[in-house]
C-alpha cells in the first residue's frame, strides 16, 4: 500500500511538471473550465430557463454531446482489437492511450447527462427507481459506468506494473481487455436503443441507427488518436511509429465508407418513400414552413464527411497533413451528423404539428466547452503521466534507488 501510495503521488507531482507549451495549454484549459462551471452554476440557481431547450425541443446540445462522445470512447475498442485479437504490432505500444481516451471521455458523457438533467439530486431518483431490466436508460447506465471502469482498471494497473518494473499478469488484465471490447461496442448499441425505442419520435424509428452509430464512432475516435499520438510522438519521447497512424488511417477509411453507405441509405428510405413521418427529415435537409435553422448543419456535416473519405481514399492521405485534414474533417462532421443532426430534428414538428426551433444560448455552449475542457484536461494529465511510466523514465527503482518487491524486467504495458 505505502508503494501504490508513492505511485499516485509521483502521478499528481508529474502531472504539474512541463515545458511553458504545457503550461500555456494547461491554463487555458483551466479557464475553459472555471467559465463552464461558472456558467453551470447560473443554470443551477434559474434553472434550464436559461437554455435554448423548450417543451416542444427538450433535448439539445447537451444530449447532442453526449451521443457524439460516447461513440468517441470506442476508440479504445478500434486500438485493442488489432493489438490482442489480430496481433498486430503496429499499434502494440499506443493501445493504451485509446483506454485514456475512453476514460476521459466517459467522465465527460457522465457530466453531460448531469448538466441536462438540471439539477444533479435527481441522479438519486434514478439509484431508488433503478427499473431494470424494463428501462432502457438502466442499461445505459450500466454500460457507462462498467466501460469507465473497465478502463480505470486496465489502465491503472498496466501504468503501475510498469511503475514497478514488473511484467503484468495476464491473468489481472486480459480477460478485462476482451470485456472491454464487447462492453465498447455495447455502450453505443445501447445509446441507440435509447433512441429506437422511442415510438413517439419516428425520425429515430429506424433498425440502422445502431450500425450508424458504431460506424460513425469507429472513424471519429481512431481519427482523434490519430492527432493525439502525432502530438505524443513530437514532444515526448515515446515511440509512435507511422506504421501505427496509417493502420488506424485504414480503421478511419473503412469505418467513414461505412457510415456514410448507412446515411445514404437512411435518406433514401425516408424520402423515396414519402412516408408520413418524412417531415422531420425534411426539416433536417430542406428547411420546413419557412424554418431551416439545421440546414446549413447537416449539409456541412456532410460536405465535411465526403471530403474526408475522399481524402482518405486517396494516396495522398499517407502524407501526415493530408491525413491530419482528413481526420480532422472527419472528427467535425460527425459531431454535427450525431449530434445536432440527429438529436434535434427528432422534436420537429411535434406530435401536435408545432414547429420550434432550437438555438444553443451562450449559457449551453460556454457549459459544453467547460466540459470539453475538462475532458481535455484530464486527458492531457493522463497522457503526461503515462508516457514517462511506459517509457522507463518514470519507475520506483529510478526514483528510489530499488527495484519494487517481486519486480522482474519491465514489460510494456500493451502486452
Amino acid at each position: 500500500m505505502r508503494r501504490y501510495a508513492t505511485f499516485l503521488w509521483e502521478c499528481a507531482r508529474i502531472s504539474f511538471v512541463g515545458d511553458w507549451r504545457y503550461y500555456t495549454w494547461m491554463t487555458i484549459l483551466t479557464i475553459v473550465s472555471l467559465l463552464g462551471l461558472h456558467a453551470y452554476c447560473q443554470q443551477f440557481v434559474h434553472g434550464l430557463v436559461t437554455t435554448g431547450m423548450t417543451d416542444q425541443v427538450s433535448w439539445g446540445l447537451y444530449i447532442a454531446n453526449f451521443t457524439y462522445l460516447v461513440g468517441l470512447a470506442a476508440a479504445a475498442a478500434m486500438l485493442v482489437i488489432p493489438v490482442y485479437v489480430y496481433r498486430n504490432m503496429h499499434l502494440h505500444d499506443v493501445v493504451i492511450f485509446g483506454e485514456l481516451l475512453a476514460v476521459a471521455v466517459i467522465v465527460m458523457c457522465l457530466m453531460f447527462v448531469m448538466v441536462d438533467l438540471g439539477r444533479p439530486d435527481k441522479f438519486l431518483h434514478l439509484l431508488w427507481r433503478f427499473n431494470f431490466p424494463i428501462s432502457m436508460l438502466t442499461w445505459d447506465v450500466i454500460a457507462l459506468n462498467g466501460y469507465l471502469l473497465l478502463n480505470l482498471h486496465i489502465c491503472g494497473y498496466l501504468l503501475y506494473t510498469a511503475y514497478c518494473g514488473r511484467k503484468p499478469s495476464k491473468v489481472f488484465y486480459v480477460p478485462f481487455v476482451f470485456i472491454a471490447i464487447v462492453w465498447a461496442v455495447s455502450i453505443h448499441t445501447v445509446t441507440a436503443f435509447l433512441y429506437v425505442g422511442l415510438g413517439g419520435r419516428p425520425f429515430w424509428n429506424s433498425a440502422i441507427i445502431a450500425p450508424r452509430f458504431l460506424a460513425s464512432a469507429f472513424a471519429a475516435g481512431p481519427a482523434f488518436i490519430i492527432l493525439t499520438l502525432q502530438i505524443v510522438r513530437r514532444y515526448s519521447t515515446h515511440r509512435v511509429t507511422d506504421d501505427a497512424l496509417l493502420t488506424l488511417r485504414r480503421i478511419v477509411q473503412v469505418a467513414m465508407i461505412i457510415n456514410i453507405f448507412l446515411l445514404v441509405c437512411e435518406v433514401f428510405t425516408e424520402f423515396y418513400t414519402d412516408s408520413a413521418h418524412v417531415a422531420s427529415s425534411r426539416y433536417l435537409y430542406f428547411g420546413l414552413d419557412g424554418r431551416h435553422a439545421l440546414v446549413p448543419w447537416i449539409w456541412t456535416a456532410i460536405a465535411f464527411d465526403l471530403i474526408a473519405v475522399s481524402l482518405l481514399l486517396l494516396p495522398a492521405s499517407r502524407s501526415l497533413r493530408w491525413l491530419n485534414l482528413a481526420c480532422v474533417l472527419a472528427i467535425v462532421g460527425i459531431w454535427i451528423e450525431k449530434g445536432m443532426g440527429l438529436i434535434v430534428p427528432a422534436f420537429i414538428p411535434t406530435p401536435l404539428g408545432e414547429i420550434v426551433e432550437y438555438r444553443p444560448t451562450a449559457q449551453e455552449i460556454l457549459v459544453c466547452l467547460g466540459i470539453w475542457a475538462f475532458g481535455l484536461l484530464l486527458y492531457t494529465i493522463a497522457v503526461r503521466i503515462s508516457v514517462p511510466v511506459l517509457a522507463g523514465e518514470l519507475t520506483h527503482e529510478k526514483r528510489y534507488g530499488h527495484p519494487a518487491a517481486g519486480g522482474a524486467a519491465r514489460d510494456d504495458a500493451a502486452d
